[in-house]
């Protein structure tokens, strides 16, 4: 038996609870991970509420972890006991001391990056890795909103956008952010409870528009996104910590040309080839330095409840790990 964090009722983050759960050994194709580290992500948030439906019920959250292997089951090669490996999407399941994963799903974490880092970066870096490389493909010159600017993703986003020679202008909620978003390359910090950012977006771009919009907020900022993008641009809506946004008919879309997408990390590392892709080039921007990651929050994987709280009430930045209660017991 290992502990994990069950949910058995959707909810709010009191449904989160800690419990004693069989995994069973690895079947073929498979691999047991003791996790050392696990990321949390928003995309948690919505499947604890029912946002997102999960596969059953109950169920055991999350959906990014760096670990090493203890087992492997029958005819796996190229894994062994005591690799360090990390994982990012499917199958859900990260919020547990050890668990059972696909050894296709899981990628080789080198050894300059530190598996707190490496749980941190998995979901949010692939996710900022296939916006800004591959679902719109962000060039010298190209000018970019990005909403929840300090945010795990936003963050990354920024960074890796500056990185490409963008303008890069994002939003925030408050001046500490606002500072943050700053130091990873924001050119430009809209605080959006002092500013209208449309407005702001206008002026800054002398009424052009940008290029492409990165809205993992939804509702409340859809439509000011739409109307801030220039003739052809992009809105690429990949989150809804605001809720979903309303219904769009696509003639709203025609007076620019819009094009409109709601991308998902899954549908772009579909093979094992742009899983490693995508995770080596990740992890080479971190290990260069491109990518600044700030785990500003740790907190037990018992306390996931608490953590969640936080996050849902923006009192995080940056990214927030959970650490497995028997890591944090052996090394304190």
């Amino acid at each position: 038996m290992v502990k994990a964090i069950r949910v058995h009722e959707l909810g709010g983050p009191e449904v989160l609870k800690w419990e004693d759960v069989e995994i069973g050994e690895p079947n073929e194709g498979e691999i047991c991970v003791k996790n050392q580290a696990i990321g949390l992500n928003f995309i948690d948030v919505y499947f604890r509420k029912g946002v997102y439906e999960a596969a059953t019920m109950p169920f055991t959250p999350g959906m990014e972890a760096v670990g090493v292997v203890t087992a492997v089951g029958p005819g796996i090669t190229g894994r062994k006991v005591g690799d360090v490996v990390a994982y990012a999407g499917t199958p859900m399941g990260s919020y547990s001391e050890e668990q059972i994963l696909p050894a296709d799903k899981v990628v080789p974490v080198p050894p300059s990056i530190d598996p707190v880092v490496g749980a941190s970066i998995m979901l949010k870096g692939m996710t900022a890795h296939f916006l800004v490389r591959r679902c719109f493909k962000v060039e010298p010159g190209h000018i970019v909103l990005v909403h929840a600017a300090a945010g795990g993703v936003g963050s990354l986003l920024c960074q890796w956008a500056n990185a490409l020679g963008a303008t890069v202008i994002g939003t925030v909620s408050t001046n500490d952010k606002a500072a943050q978003a700053k130091e990873d390359g924001c050119h430009h910090v809209i605080i959006n409870k002092e500013e209208d950012f449309v407005a702001r977006v206008n002026e800054i771009t002398s009424g052009n528009g940008v290029h492409v919009v990165y809205d993992s907020v939804g509702k409340d900022t859809f439509q000011g996104s739409l109307a801030c993008l220039r003739g052809r641009g992009f809105m690429v809506s990949f989150g809804q910590s605001s809720g979903a946004p309303d219904p769009v008919p696509l003639s709203s879309l025609a007076a620019k040309s819009l094009f409109l997408t709601r991308p998902s990390l899954t549908q772009y590392t579909t093979t094992r080839d742009e899983l490693l892709q995508a995770a080596g080039e990740l992890f080479a921007n971190v290990a260069s330095a491109v990518l600044r990651v700030r785990v500003n929050h740790k907190y037990p994987l018992s306390q996931a409840a608490q953590a969640h709280a936080d996050l849902e009430t923006r009192k995080t930045s940056g990214a927030v790990v959970l650490i497995p209660d028997s890591i944090i017991g052996s090394t304190s």
